[in-house]
């Protein structure tokens, strides 16, 4: 959560999510229920932290219960990442710390996309279509989120590959 205060905004409706840098890492290391519950806890943890852009409940549901719970989908890839890693296999790690980035940031903007055109298209620069503009908005935010969290864990990974390993007996599946 300490990392959605730094400052990522590009120019005044698009910014880098670093907070999908420790959600990723938590569900590649831990599974995909729990990247999905601490993914899950990091959307709630807007609400006492000021951080909630209100238009309707159902927005918020959809923005900060849905959208950040579905980042956890990571995990879907922890163990085959796991298995690489003990193999030694840092090519096919790094790969699939990339398909495990794109998942969970497209499963995460699926639903702001979703949110963008039936609650922000109002808002939408030059009358654009609501569809265009929320895919726009969405999509340039997404892809350098996606960008910025899989070369990050990239690096981690090349770092210390045990960031990646669950402790024995501690797998939370």
């Amino acid at each position: 959560m300490i990392l959605s205060f730094i400052p990522t905004n590009i120019g005044s409706s698009f910014s880098v999510s670093l907070g999908m840098i420790p959600v990723t890492l938590f569900a590649l290391r831990r599974g995909l229920k729990a990247g999905f519950f601490s993914a899950f806890i990091w959307g709630l943890l807007h609400f006492p932290l000021a951080q909630v852009y209100y238009l309707t409940p159902i927005q918020v549901v959809i923005e900060y219960i849905l959208a950040f719970g579905f980042a956890g989908f990571a995990g879907v890839f922890s163990e085959k990442l796991q298995q690489t890693i003990k193999n030694g296999e840092f090519k096919k790690s790094s790969w699939i710390i990339c398909y495990a980035t794109v998942l969970g940031t497209l499963m995460r903007y699926f639903w702001h996309f979703i949110a963008g055109v039936i609650f922000w298209g109002s808002f939408a620069l030059w009358g654009m279509n609501p569809w265009l503009f929320s895919f726009v908005m969405n999509g340039v935010s997404a892809l350098a989120t996606a960008i910025a969290t899989a070369l990050f864990l990239i690096v981690l990974l090349k770092i210390n590959p045990n960031l990646f390993l669950p402790e024995k007996g501690t797998k939370f599946m």
